[in-house]
């Protein structure tokens, strides 16, 4: 299959966004991804890479949990 032709399923979409499956089904199930490129297969939509490119979670805030201590300006003294 072509690159342009490539569909991701959740396990691709999760990697992607950094997330795991189950946040990824649970994001779709929202609508807090964009919809699927490819429904013929029930219960397991299909996204083209290009799908994600520009596009931005909706609603996604500040992860402190992703950055390390000197980012947020904190000190550790030794």
């Amino acid at each position: 299959m072509a690159d342009d032709q490539q569909l991701w399923g959740y396990p691709e979409v999760a990697a992607h966004l950094g997330i795991s499956v189950g946040a990824a089904r649970n994001r779709k199930s929202r609508g807090s991804l964009p919809a699927p490129d490819d429904t013929t297969v029930p219960d397991r939509p299909r996204w083209r890479p290009a799908t994600f490119q520009d596009w931005k979670p909706v609603g996604r805030g500040f992860r402190s949990d992703l950055q390390g201590p000197s980012s947020h300006g904190i000190t550790q003294s030794g």
